[in-house]
C-alpha cells in the first residue's frame, strides 16, 4: 500500500503532474508523429495515443464507469490536439467531490480494482514518467518541480520489481542502478526502468533545453 499526502494534496499533486505532461505535449506540435521515443516500439504518435487513452481510461474509472472499450488505443489524425482534450478530462473527472470515494475499474492493471487514492497515484506517475518520453523524443527534458518530485519519487518506489517487470505487457522495465547522488527526476526514471541518457537518433541532447 502506498502511504502519501491526504487526498486533497495528491489530487493537486497529480493534476501538476498531467499539466507537466500537457506542456511536455505542447512542444511537440507540429513535430514529425514517426519520431522515436524511449518507449520501445512506439514512436511519437503511438506514445501519444496511448497516453489519451490512459487518460480517458482514468477518467471514465473516476466518473464511476466500467467500460472496456474506453481502454482501446485509436489513433486519431491529430494525436497532439487529442491528448490535450483527454487531459483536461481526467483532470475535471478527478475534480469531482465524490471520485476520491470510489473504488475505480482499472481492467489493465491486476486484480483490476482499487482504491481511488491508489488509481491517482498510477496515473501521477505514469503522467511524470509520459511527459519525460515525450520530451525526450524530441531531444528535450523536463523540470520536476520540488513539490511534485517527492511525491513522483515515493510512487515510483512502491512500484512492484522483480517477475511483473518481465512480461511482454509489463508497464515499466526492470530497474536499473542508479548512481549515488542522482537527481530525484534521474532516480525516477531508473526505478521505472528508464536511462536518463536515452537520446533520439536524429539529435544529441541540447543540454540548455
Amino acid at each position: 500500500m502506498i502511504t502519501i499526502e491526504d487526498g486533497a494534496v495528491l489530487l493537486a499533486r497529480h493534476e501538476r503532474a498531467v499539466r507537466l505532461s500537457v506542456e511536455a505535449v505542447r512542444v511537440a506540435e507540429g513535430s514529425p508523429l514517426d519520431l522515436e521515443t524511449p518507449c520501445a516500439g512506439w514512436d511519437l504518435g503511438d506514445l501519444l495515443t496511448h497516453m489519451s487513452t490512459q487518460n480517458r481510461g482514468f477518467a471514465a474509472a473516476a466518473r464511476g464507469e466500467d467500460d472496456p472499450a474506453v481502454w482501446e488505443a485509436r489513433r486519431t489524425i491529430d494525436p497532439v490536439g487529442d491528448y490535450l482534450r483527454s487531459a483536461a478530462e481526467v483532470i475535471a473527472a478527478f475534480a469531482a467531490p465524490e471520485a476520491l470515494t470510489r473504488t475505480l475499474s482499472l481492467p489493465e492493471i491486476p486484480p483490476g480494482r482499487f482504491p481511488a487514492p491508489l488509481a491517482v497515484s498510477f496515473h501521477l506517475i505514469d503522467s511524470v514518467v509520459h511527459a519525460w518520453d515525450v520530451a525526450r523524443s524530441l531531444g528535450r527534458s523536463i523540470y520536476l518541480d520540488p513539490d511534485l518530485a517527492p511525491t513522483a519519487l515515493s510512487i515510483a518506489e512502491a512500484v512492484p520489481t522483480g517477475a511483473p517487470r518481465r512480461g511482454p505487457d509489463a508497464a515499466f522495465a526492470p530497474v536499473i542502478d542508479t548512481p549515488a547522488g542522482s537527481e530525484t527526476l534521474d532516480r525516477i526514471l531508473r526505478l521505472l526502468g528508464r536511462s536518463p541518457a536515452w537520446t533520439p537518433e536524429f539529435a544529441a541532447l541540447d543540454p540548455d533545453r
